[in-house]
């Protein structure tokens, strides 16, 4: 990967000096998941930062009954960097939602290159203090109708990871019981709410190549309520 495209993909490295690019470049271990396979357990927390190139994530938490996704992330995204900085006790794990591909970064050579490169301390502390006030929005879903929370974290997906192609802006196919955790909606009220969309026009659904595209964005978006 050249640093142009290391600084475009990633929020994170776009105030950093180019030195730092060239030596994340170095340094990186690449690495590919394949869907429903596990990329971090909750025993390997703080080894390694984790950057992802392309595809679909999903966190969760793995509780005494079950397993409980906490959020869904893509490309442009990292994750790992918080238990590396501060000691890391959560039963969380990730679980590739798509193909992924991602490389990392040791947990010694992450701090390495904070502490040579005071833009990019910076610009983590912005991602984590926003990442912060996603989680945030995502508790304050409850206080909307069913409809509303389920359309607004499709919404910001597509925002944020998606891709746009001539039919819409496309993400991953996210199973409806992670959607109903997100979103705290139980699932068969989850999978109707997704019928109806489906049937309104307003999303599409690939189920052989695993995406769901959002036709009517701006429809989406008012749904929503967002301004």
């Amino acid at each position: 990967m050249e640093t142009q495209a290391l600084s475009q993909i990633f929020p994170l490295f776009n105030t950093a000096s180019p030195d730092t690019l060239n030596w994340i470049i170095e340094i990186a271990t690449p690495e590919t998941y394949h869907r429903d396979e596990v990329i971090l357990t909750t025993d390997n927390w703080g080894k390694a930062a984790y950057f992802i190139v392309s595809g679909w994530v999903k966190l969760q938490y793995s509780s005494t009954e079950r397993k409980i996704t906490q959020t869904i992330v893509g490309r442009g995204d990292f994750f790992g960097e918080g238990a590396i900085l501060e000691e890391y006790s959560e039963n969380m794990e990730v679980v590739a939602l798509s193909e992924v591909h991602l490389f990392t970064i040791s947990a010694q050579r992450f701090i390495q290159a904070l502490f040579q490169d005071s833009k990019l301390q910076h610009r983590l502390l912005q991602l984590m203090v926003k990442r912060l006030k996603i989680l945030g929005s995502y508790r304050q879903l409850c206080q909307q109708p069913p409809v509303v929370r389920l359309v607004k974290i499709l919404v910001f997906l597509a925002e944020n990871y998606g891709e746009f192609q001539e039919r819409g802006i496309s993400i991953v196919q996210i199973p409806a019981i992670d959607l109903a955790d997100i979103t705290n909606i139980d699932v068969e009220e989850t999978e109707k709410i997704i019928d109806n969309l489906q049937n309104n026009g307003w999303i599409e659904i690939d189920r052989d190549n695993h995406c769901l595209c959002l036709i009517n964005i701006k429809q989406l978006i008012n749904l929503s309520g967002k301004v």
